[in-house]
């Protein structure tokens, strides 16, 4: 019997294998020259629809393996050639088909067109890219760059428009490969026209230096590259918008772009009480953050806007919710770049943005204390708060000779806020007992200047992989603020203590920085790197805190300054071959800290010493498959404000203390990114996992008076903290039902060390959900795009204190709807749901809107739309935080139902005539 099975095996085996071929073949012109990069496509006579393709090498090669039997049409495409078409067939008796040196002719006459049905490939596999066509992904007319990346799998956008690709923020997109308004993601992503794109390109853009060496250094940043269309980059394209509504809401917005092969040139202007921003609100909060810290740390206890400011034991925040408050904002700035001449390249920004904003929130927080107790604090709070912002971006990139090079980059920030907070709070015991009561009034203003220059020398020797490059850094920052505080508490059982404070703090930041990096090639396709790297911070910080009679308060006043100096020699080695590379190396960190602390009459002095090892490799399977680890480590230095010895008791509920004999935190970060594409069948599959451990992580010590309830803040060393994440992403398309489906399910688990009541306390955060999508288009007529994000936390104590559970979920659908050849009808719908297991928060927020255009003048460029927003006026948003010892909710005041009336002009539509209504099933016209 044993004999008959594997006879059987083998015979399956056999034919399983028999029903299969290749095609091999070499590209060539016709002068015997080898054609690389020559496209050849596999398609099926009858109908003419795509089987496979693959492209040649180098010398011309190529091969199509492991195709069904049977008779084929075998097309190559090359620029400039006429395209070459051959049958070609398979069977049982010919495994193999070689096709020989096939000789391109050159295309001398347009030939007639042949249609060949098949979609164009939604997304491909370049090496470490991860490239999606825009045209198989379609949007609303006049959609911009963010609408198409909502519907990229694999890439997430949040409310505030911050952009995720494979689970990490993108931290710059470019355009044809060039910085778009510096370094601000929103500014193309919220601006550029989806029409205007043809390619998507996600990567881990490597530093200068890294780029330039070929050796891995670790830095690496997610980005995104915007290909344009080809006629929009020789031609002026973009949008203009005026649109007034109800509630005295308006809108103006423009963006004109004039591109040219060595010349881009944008402009934008918006201005809107919309919360629609073209910009990173988080410029906004990196310029206020002083003056934030002014008016919590030195006045009282202030609001605090940073939402994770209270979660520095490492335990992940999970919220959700949209945009809170009510922003009107003003903008505008120009883009300009330039090639000067074939050896250098200018890029060069200027963008100005006003935002005023009204924030109304009410905050509920359970707080947990060892062993089994708990309390409650309830808050009010209102804000105003303006800012003024000035950026300018210069880089200056110059190629000396074919053996060196230079790259000047700059960048010049300039803001000027004021913020104005009124807040109540009451904190009450399980049994609603008043503990303590608080009513602050904060006001701040505060101007920063910041410059941050680097200049990049690269030069390439001789023998072939010997390099050597440098980088001189310089920062400069300064900062000036006042505040003033009027405060009332009462503790229980105490009398009212009222706090009216004055304050003005000036903070002077300089940093200075080199780094070499020099490359040996050891034969073999083999490398050896030595680099060192050197870096000096000063600050100087002078506060001063008065009293009603312009007396200093020296318990508050706080006078310091601080010199961190970096020193890190290091080596790599790496080694390249065919299907994968490899670096490993490491570096030896010596840092030091010298602190001054004026006011206490005190002095720091410290340093650390670590061995830092990093080690890289890739894997390419296919073309289409790869594989990519990397391990990374770092030390994270105490601050000298932890460092600081030093009571800060001006918010008589939140004291703090700083700890001189903390230690570096000393970081390990592994990661894993596997992609995959079948370019037969159009499914892609990205998997990504991410674990970390922290050594000696700095976590706050918290104890709290269960009288009063005041708590006190003490930064510690802990023994550990770890967390590992990943996520998926698994796209395909059924072409039957004209659909494409998108499944991306994440999991992470986290675990901390909170010290809580002078407890060690294991806090383990388990969080499950992800995202699925559908999209369906008919024709130019119809498309439906439905999606769901499901996102389930668990925090677990080791105190006996209820876990904290909490489920948030988002639904949305939106279709747009083609009719009577002028019309268009949009309707986008999102349901958002809260709930906690542990509190019994449950809040559901339907958010519905709808509009209907009509298209006017040539080439349908004017668009004339009537819309509703909010139709079920739900004028609230919602956060869910989940902390180490307390979970929270935050409701905050959101824009409510309005109607409006908008005219959208597209200049120059006629670039792409189907003014933005994409065909998912893309046509590629060839010729023969």
């Amino acid at each position: 019997m044993k004999k008959y099975f594997i006879f059987f095996f083998i015979l399956i085996t056999h034919l399983s294998i028999a029903q299969k071929f290749s095609i091999k073949g070499q590209v060539m012109d016709s002068l015997s020259n080898s054609l690389s990069l020559a496209t050849i496509m596999l398609m099926n006579p009858k109908d003419s629809s795509l089987v496979n393709f693959a492209t040649s090498n180098a010398q011309g090669f190529f091969e199509i393996k492991n195709v069904a039997t049977g008779a084929y049409d075998l097309k190559i495409n090359f620029l400039g050639y006429a395209p070459y078409l051959q049958r070609v067939e398979g069977s049982e008796s010919t495994p193999l088909v070689e096709v020989g040196a096939i000789k391109l002719q050159p295309e001398i006459k347009q030939l007639g067109e042949v249609v060949i049905k098949g979609e164009k490939a939604p997304v491909t596999i370049r090496g470490d890219t991860i490239e999606f066509n825009a045209g198989s992904f379609k949007t609303k007319a006049n959609a911009n760059v963010e609408d198409l990346l909502k519907k990229l799998p694999g890439v997430e956008v949040e409310t505030d428009g911050t952009v995720r690709a494979q689970g990490e923020e993108v931290k710059r997109v470019l355009v044809d490969g060039k910085e778009f308004f510096g370094r601000d993601p929103k500014l193309a992503t919220r601006n550029l026209p989806a029409d205007a794109v043809d390619k998507v390109q996600v990567f881990d853009k490597k530093s200068d230096q890294a780029e330039f060496t070929g050796i891995e250094d670790g830095q690496r940043e997610k980005t995104v590259n915007l290909e344009l269309k080809e006629e929009k980059r020789n031609g002026m394209f973009g949008n203009a918008t005026a649109g007034a509504g109800t509630e005295n809401r308006y809108q103006l917005k423009a963006n004109i772009n004039r591109f040219r092969k060595d010349q881009q040139l944008s402009f934008l202007g918006m201005s809107n009480n919309t919360n629609e921003q073209g910009f990173s609100i988080s410029d906004f909060m990196n310029f206020t953050g002083g003056s934030q810290q002014m008016m919590s740390g030195g006045g009282g206890g202030g609001m605090r806007l940073t939402i994770d400011s209270d979660n520095s034991n490492g335990i992940p925040l999970n919220f959700g919710g949209r945009q809170s408050g009510i922003m009107t904002n003003y903008a505008g700035g120009v883009n300009f770049n330039k090639d000067l001449n074939k050896n250098t390249q200018l890029t060069s920004s200027y963008f100005y943005n006003r935002l005023d904003q009204n924030i109304s929130k009410i905050t509920n927080r359970v707080n947990y204390l060892p062993p089994d107790s708990s309390y409650f604090f309830d808050q009010r709070s209102r804000q105003l708060s303006t800012s003024d912002n000035h950026r300018v971006n210069l880089t200056l990139d110059h190629k000396i000779d074919s053996a060196n090079s230079l790259k000047l980059t700059s960048n010049v920030t300039y803001s000027d806020s004021e913020q104005n907070a009124a807040t109540s709070s009451l904190t009450t015991t399980e049994d609603g007992a008043i503990q303590n009561e608080s009513d602050r009034d904060n006001y701040s203003t505060q101007t920063n200047a910041t410059i941050n220059s680097s200049l990049l020398w690269r030069h390439r020797f001789a023998k072939k992989g010997r390099t050597l490059s440098t980088n001189v850094a310089l920062g400069l920052s300064q900062s000036d603020g006042v505040g003033r505080l009027d405060s009332q508490n009462e503790f229980d059982g105490i009398p009212e203590q009222p706090i009216v404070q004055t304050n003005t703090q000036s903070t002077d930041n300089q940093s200075y920085g080199t780094s070499f990096s020099y490359t040996e090639p050891l034969g073999g396709r083999k490398y050896l790197e030595a680099n060192y790297n050197f870096r000096t911070n000063r600050n100087q910080v002078d506060r001063e805190v008065f009293d009603p009679n312009g007396i200093v308060i020296d318990s508050l006043t706080n006078k310091y300054s601080s010199n961190y100096i970096f020193n890190r020699p290091g080596m790599n080695f790496r080694i390249n071959r065919q299907k994968f590379s490899v670096t490993v190396g490491a570096s030896y960190q010596m840092t030091s800290l010298k602190g001054d602390l004026i006011s206490q009459e005190a002095k720091i002095d410290r340093s650390f010493e670590n061995v830092l090892p990093v080690a890289h490799f890739n894997y390419n399977f296919s073309a289409y498959k790869h594989l990519r680890m990397d391990y990374e480590t770092s030390m994270q230095e105490p601050s000298v404000q932890q460092l600081q010895p030093v009571v800060n008791n001006t918010d008589q509920f939140n004291l703090s203390i700083g700890n001189p004999e903390l230690e570096p935190s000393y970081n390990h970060r592994l990661s894993l990114n596997y992609t995959t594409f079948d370019p037969a069948t159009f499914v892609n599959l990205f998997a990504f996992v991410t674990a970390t451990y922290t050594h000696n992580a700095i976590a706050n010590a918290q104890s709290i008076n269960q009288e009063t309830f005041v708590r006190i803040t003490r930064p510690v060393n802990v023994d550990n903290s770890k967390s590992i994440n990943g996520n998926l992403h698994f796209g395909f398309p059924v072409k039957k039902l004209n659909s494409r489906f998108n499944v991306g399910p994440t999991v992470s688990y986290s675990e901390a060390v909170s010290i809580l009541q002078g407890r060690e306390n294991n806090i383990r955060n388990k969080t499950v959900g992800g995202t699925a999508r559908y999209n369906y288009s008919f024709k130019e007529v119809l498309t439906v795009d439905l999606s769901a994000s499901l996102s389930h936390q668990q925090t677990l104590y080791d105190f006996n204190s209820p876990d904290q559970v909490y489920f948030n979920k988002t639904y949305s659908a939106e279709t747009n709807l083609n009719f009577l050849k002028k019309y268009q009808f949009n309707a986008v719908f999102e349901y958002l749901l809260y709930n906690s297991q542990t509190t019994n928060f449950n809040q559901a927020i339907p958010l519905l809107g709808m509009s209907v255009s009509r298209f006017i003048l040539k080439n349908n460029s004017g668009e004339l739309k009537v819309g509703i927003s909010n139709v079920l006026d739900k004028s609230l948003s919602v956060n869910q935080t989940a902390s180490d010892n307390y979970l929270q909710q935050e409701i905050t005041n959101n824009l409510g139902r309005y109607y409006m009336v908008s005219f959208t002009y597209a200049i120059n539509k006629h670039l792409n005539p189907m003014g933005g209504r994409r065909s998912g099933g893309m046509r590629m016209m060839i010729t023969h």
